[in-house]
């Protein structure tokens, strides 16, 4: 089982570490998973102009086929403006509205105020829910005053979701597979 890890964030690398966890938490699980984190800001990602993926650059086209090949992600957002990162959302809009079907699709927000906690229920979950991605239960919402001076999570509550979101994802991802089979 492949699973991928969307940062899309083009600065800082909170939600990056954060998605990092989820990985990690993951593996931890079940060492045969294979893990990779997709940093949007390693990537020139064309903005969509509605014409084929075949038009677009290489970066592009790679993050693209990294994120249909996986068997199940883990989508990490900052929160701007009470909303997800305009590059996140372009990422999305490059994929087939299939592009999630039978996976199941964690989420992980970074914000400034507790008052963007409801943006993955109200913004991310239905755009992941539109591209047919079967979303937990369990969400991650993780303040900037959870992050230490070296950007780890210090906050105890924090990692214990973490782990829980790593694992309702593989146990839904296993249950699935074996629907599948």
């Amino acid at each position: 089982m492949k699973l991928v890890g969307i940062s899309g964030a083009l600065i800082g690398s909170k939600t990056s570490k954060a998605v990092h966890e989820v990985l990690v938490a993951a593996r931890a699980l079940d060492a045969n998973i294979q893990t990779e984190l997709v940093d949007l800001q390693d990537y020139e990602v064309e903005f969509v102009r509605g014409t084929p993926l075949s038009y677009y650059n290489d970066d592009t086209w790679t993050v693209v086929n990294k994120v249909l090949s996986a068997d199940l992600l883990v989508v990490g957002t900052p929160i701007y403006q009470a909303s997800i990162s305009g590059v996140l959302k372009n990422l999305f809009d490059h994929l087939p509205i299939d592009a999630f079907k039978n996976k199941v699709t964690g989420i992980v927000t970074t914000g400034g105020t507790d008052k963007h906690y409801l943006v993955s229920e109200y913004q991310l979950k239905p755009i992941l829910s539109y591209l047919k991605g079967i979303v937990p239960p369990t969400s991650v919402f993780v303040h900037s005053d959870s992050f230490n001076e070296q950007n780890e999570i210090e906050d105890q509550d924090i990692s214990t979701r973490i782990k829980k979101l790593a694992q309702e994802m593989v146990l839904l991802q296993q249950l699935m597979n074996e629907q599948d089979s």
